[in-house]
């Protein structure tokens, strides 16, 4: 059985910065996915990562902000969605 999408959806702002997010259920949990979801949230613009949320495997559930990476606790897809977008607003008021 392959990943199921479950979730998919993308934000094109004026300025040209993009809002994409997008998770899978996974068909096994594992170690690093014990919550059973592969999941990729971006914010960017130019070609740039500017917040970025993910679990890579080999690295878990962190995030990107800036260029600085930091651990992140998922708790659930609610939350996970919820950080990000609080991220991506801060990061969008600072610009």
């Amino acid at each position: 059985m392959k990943a199921r999408l479950v979730f998919r959806d993308k934000t094109l702002f004026p300025d040209g910065a993009i809002v994409e997010m997008v998770i899978w259920q996974v068909p096994e949990r594992t170690v690093e996915r014990r919550h059973g979801l592969k999941y990729r949230l971006y914010y960017g613009r130019d070609g740039e990562r500017i917040v970025g949320y993910d679990n890579e495997l080999g690295k878990g559930d962190h995030r990107h902000v800036r260029g600085k990476e930091s651990k992140y606790s998922f708790s659930s897809v609610e939350r996970l969605i919820s950080d990000f977008l609080a991220d991506v607003e801060r990061e969008r008021r600072e610009e």
